[in-house]
């Protein structure tokens, strides 16, 4: 028995020239397997819907995927566009990870910032990217994001943020420690002058951040299924030796604990953010 090509598919192909036996698995379709059921999503389709498996497991998005998708087509400007981070500690291999970070992500920082509509409400927008150091926050990242708050303090704008982040970047000490009490003061002001501050957190919000201005919003929206905390769980259940809960410091987790206000599925999340501005700003959608 010839067992040679027994075990490889082909797919039916016109009679093109084309070829005839490559294997399904070889096959040039850009597909991304979902990490909770297995899935494999054409990118098309994911796309469709706004990058959420089938399953309803919510795939990280990069800063501008979220900005398209979030904001009023066209209306979005972007400040501080040319502020990046430096080696100021001269730590071994930093300005190395920063190199790759751009070019991985496509990004100066971790953090894009600017002004923007959503269904027609004038905000200042910040919304982190994982793509770029997990979204770790050093000085650049809380000086950008200060100065979102600034102008929205001054022009009497609302704040909506959205938030993803390893923590704060080791690589630059108690430099990174310091933003957040700086982000912090800029959010205070800005609720002293009757502001509106949404957060939207998404898979993972950790560290620094989620102990300073991501859990400082107003109304804070969570993501379905995002992990959200300080310490990570290992770390945790090192420390106190014992087994943490199932699914806890997960978004569903925290919602029953108090620590979110809603959870935000993306097919509705664009309409939940409008009618929050809308009543914030008096003109309620029904």
């Amino acid at each position: 028995m010839k067992i040679d090509g027994l075990f490889r598919k082909t797919r039916n192909i016109p009679e093109d020239g084309g070829r005839t036996d490559m294997p399904v698995a070889q096959c040039p379709i850009n597909t991304h397997p979902c990490p909770k059921c297995s899935f494999s999503n054409l990118h098309g389709d994911l796309a469709g819907r706004f990058y959420v498996c089938v399953c309803g497991h919510h795939f990280r998005m990069g800063a501008r995927q979220r900005i398209e998708f979030i904001t009023d087509p066209g209306t979005f400007e972007e400040v501080d566009a040319a502020m990046e981070s430096s080696d100021v500690l001269t730590f071994p291999g930093y300005a190395e990870k920063l190199n790759q970070a751009q070019k991985a992500s496509g990004e100066k920082e971790a953090v894009v910032t600017g002004r923007g509509q959503i269904c027609g409400h004038g905000v200042m927008l910040f919304v982190m990217d994982s793509n770029f150091m997990m979204g770790s926050m050093g000085t650049v990242v809380g000086e950008k994001i200060t100065r979102t708050f600034e102008i929205a303090t001054q022009e009497m704008l609302p704040v909506v943020g959205y938030t993803v982040s390893g923590g704060a970047r080791m690589q630059e000490g108690i430099l990174s420690l310091m933003q957040m009490a700086k982000v912090s003061g800029a959010v205070k002001r800005h609720s002293d002058a009757g502001l509106l501050y949404l957060t939207i957190l998404t898979d993972p919000t950790t560290g620094g951040v989620t102990a300073s201005f991501a859990m400082q919003g107003d109304i804070i929206l969570a993501e379905p299924g995002a992990l959200i905390g300080f310490a990570g769980p290992k770390v945790i259940e090192q420390t106190i030796g014992e087994k943490l809960p199932d699914g806890f410091q997960r978004a569903e987790f925290l919602l029953g604990h108090g620590f979110v206000d809603k959870l935000s599925a993306r097919n509705v999340q664009k309409a939940q953010i409008c009618n929050l501005l809308s009543l914030h700003s008096g003109r309620c959608q029904t």
